[in-house]
């Protein structure tokens, strides 16, 4: 059954923050459902849970809400009781549920092992899948831990949303390397839908879910002329005020609801490819020898390709020994002014001016801590050159402008500009029927 108390001796004049260890202790925050609809039928395919605080109080709004579990450090612990919560009565609606539910979340709260709550109600009997939804926000302080969390949720039954795609570049930068189910269009396309931005991010949404199967949701419809629009950009879902604002669960009862609402099915060994750069470049393929002039060679051209490929540009290395990463910096330096991301890994450059390229140092150890690796992944260019030493002084490499390659060489390498996250088992955060532990 849905709450309908909200609201009991919650003192206005409290400070927020402290208000959160009680609604912890209480579980008092009270998800709303807004229905999502296909355009097309205008029937209902899932809803998204929106979180709201104790009515009455200072944290009722959802920014307040999270913005004093902030300032308390309780943040993970209430935005996995938000989910908890949103799932539990889902799960638990006398009346037919569709068959997504989407939970917003954040990396850091998902990043870490799970409440009990959530586990349980995660690996109940559910008439739903569950769709985690999270923002480009987080994508530049945390790849590897969206890595982590988007494994841990394809180990399961569940699937991915990238929220507000085409409010920063990054979220298209990265929507390759995450390669969500859904990909939610930021409301703002459908009120300038002539700008060039607009049409650029659609378009190359619109390119990605031709390729992988996905769908593009766009959010904000409040009108019919929103709804021509959203389907003129390539959306084939969408939520908005035209179709019902956040409310009860009951107050979706009774809608059509469509027979055939499928993401497709997850991909476990997506987001944490096994092996090193090299032997997953070099996958199908033979491997191909050069010297260092010629390594040299390529090498510049990745970095002039770089150099041009816009501002949905993801530019990643891994290279052996401080001299290689003190020769690139410069060059990389210069290509992050434009791309929206550029991050390298390998021993420590001591005294290096890094600028805006994210530098982690890791000891050149293994097999991926022989190689030299350079990954250039956006919509004008998807290469990378994989290096490992071999016999005579001279050089094994690949150069693979393979799409799935280069952007399981990337992922690989996104996972070791954090060498903590690395370490941690994936948050499995929709295990049906699975036994995959968390640690």
């Amino acid at each position: 059954m849905e709450p309908t108390d909200r609201g009991v001796g919650w003192d206005q004049h409290e400070d927020p923050a402290a208000l959160i260890p009680r609604v912890l202790m209480e579980r008092a925050v009270f998800p709303l459902y807004q229905p999502i609809l296909d355009l097309a039928t205008r029937t209902v395919v899932g809803v998204e849970a929106l979180a709201r605080g104790p009515a009455g109080s200072p944290v009722e709004s959802p920014q307040a809400l999270f913005a004093a579990a902030t300032r308390a450090g309780l943040m993970p612990l209430l935005d996995q009781l938000c989910a908890t919560r949103a799932l539990e009565i889902a799960r638990d609606a006398p009346d037919v549920v569709p068959p997504l539910v989407f939970i917003n979340a954040e990396p850091g709260a998902l990043n870490q092992p799970l409440t009990p709550d959530l586990l349980a109600v995660i690996n109940s009997e559910r008439p739903y899948r569950i769709v985690v939804e999270f923002t480009e926000r987080a994508l530049a302080a945390h790849p590897a831990a969206l890595l982590n969390i988007a494994n841990g949720v394809h180990q399961g039954t569940g699937a991915l949303a990238l929220d507000d795609v085409g409010a920063d570049p990054l979220s298209l930068a990265f929507l390759p390397l995450i390669e969500p189910e859904v990909v939610k269009l930021d409301m703002h396309l459908l009120r300038n839908p002539y700008a060039p931005g607009t049409i650029e991010t659609a378009a190359l949404a619109s390119g990605y879910a031709e390729r992988t199967g996905a769908v593009v949701l766009a959010e904000g419809i409040e009108t019919e002329d929103d709804l021509a629009t959203a389907q003129a950009l390539g959306a084939r879902w969408g939520q908005g005020s035209l179709f019902g604002w956040p409310g009860p669960l009951s107050a979706i009862a009774g809608r059509p609801v469509h027979p055939y609402a499928r993401l497709r099915p997850p991909q476990p060994d997506l987001h944490r490819p096994a092996g090193t750069p090299f032997s997953v470049a070099a996958t199908g393929r033979h491997s191909r020898t050069g010297d260092q002039r010629m390594i040299d060679g390529l090498t510049e051209h990745l970095l002039s390709l770089a150099s041009s490929t816009g501002p949905h540009a993801v530019v990643l290395g891994g290279y052996p020994d401080s001299t290689v990463g003190r020769a690139w910096l410069p060059r990389l330096a210069s290509v992050a002014d434009t791309a929206a991301f550029v991050g390298i890994v390998g021993p420590a450059l001591a005294g290096a001016d890094a600028r805006s390229v994210r530098v982690t140092a890791v000891p050149a150890a293994g097999p991926s801590g022989t190689e030299t690796t350079l990954a250039v992944v956006s919509p004008r260019a998807t290469v990378a050159l994989c290096v490992r030493p071999g016999s005579d002084g001279r050089m094994d490499f690949v150069l693979t402008h393979d799409p799935d390659l280069v952007h399981r060489v990337a992922r690989m390498l996104l996972w070791r500009l954090d060498t903590a996250i690395e370490r941690l088992d994936p948050p499995v955060v929709d295990r049906s029927a699975r036994s995959v532990a968390h640690r």
